[in-house]
């Protein structure tokens, strides 16, 4: 789609220098938040705001996609997952009376996806007296400490005065998911967000390379996944997950559907011993056995 706001964003990218008054709606996520935010709500596989060099998920949409025209809840019914966004804050502009930008129209949006299925995962300011603060949100969960956002990567910067030093700001998590069970505000420190985000990228690193010692070791045969549901899991799922009995002589399709009974338990913020207590009872169905 061709429009004004993605002509000046061209514009702005071929440039051979940048100021950081110019860099508006570009900033990026940090990867340590984006993925403990995963961690904790994810599996997410598709980048609302993002272009081919930003995008966190699997799936995205560009300027010119123009997210605003986009079914969301019927691109998550094909891929799965959930939804992340970290959106322009810039004021609303248009192409032919079509919304491009603007936090309102993103958060009407939104709702409306919300309304049709998916869970949709936002990082933004918490600004709660702008006029589009998501006050029906299903959660908030406030971040203690202020976050800062990395520049674009196509950014050059003009001269030595180009450093950040004010992109911190208060920021927040909102889910909009109308089958969310759990509270509808709580709190995490940004240090404890970035550390679920260091043991989520860790454990991602762990799984491409026992992948790629998998693939060295037989280069000549194709690598064959198992026919079960695949996803990294949130490491608490995995701690419940070790403290029941009897997971081990439970099929993989079993353990995953263990380990998403567990997921959802713990996302509704159930008591870990509930969860450990709920989950025994699961597995010992799976087995035909008396309670």
């Amino acid at each position: 789609m061709t429009n004004k706001y993605c002509q000046a964003l061209a514009a702005l990218r071929s440039q051979p220098a940048h100021e950081l008054k110019e860099v508006g709606d570009q900033w990026r996520t940090p990867d340590l938040l984006f993925w403990g935010i995963n961690a904790m709500f994810g599996p997410l596989m598709l980048d609302l705001f993002a272009d081919d060099d930003n995008a966190k998920c699997p799936v995205w949409y560009t300027a010119e996609d123009n997210a605003l025209t986009q079914d969301w809840a019927e691109m998550l019914e094909s891929i799965g997952g959930g939804a992340f966004g970290n959106p322009p804050y810039s004021r609303s502009q248009y192409h032919e009376k079509q919304a491009i930008t603007g936090m309102t129209h993103i958060m009407d949006h939104t709702m409306e996806m919300r309304e049709k299925g998916g869970r949709y995962v936002f990082l933004i300011k918490a600004a709660t007296s702008e006029t589009w603060w998501p006050e029906d949100a299903d959660n908030v969960m406030f971040i203690r400490g202020r976050i800062g956002f990395d520049l674009p990567v196509w950014f050059v910067p003009a001269d030595d005065k180009q450093k950040p030093t004010g992109a911190f700001f208060a920021g927040a998590i909102a889910i909009f998911d109308k089958s969310w069970r759990g509270e509808r505000f709580s709190y995490i420190s940004r240090t404890e967000l970035e550390e679920k985000g260091k043991a989520f990228m860790s454990l991602v690193t762990f799984a491409a390379g026992k992948a790629q010692q998998a693939e060295t070791a037989q280069p000549t045969a194709p690598l064959t996944l198992p026919e079960v549901e695949s996803r990294i899991w949130p490491l608490e799922v995995g701690l419940v997950f070790n403290q029941v009995e009897g997971v081990d002589v439970l099929s993989e399709v079993q353990q995953n559907k263990l380990k998403a009974n567990i997921n959802q338990l713990w996302l509704e913020r159930t008591a870990t011993c509930e969860i450990i207590t709920a989950a025994s009872e699961l597995v010992r169905n799976m087995r035909g056995e008396a309670a």
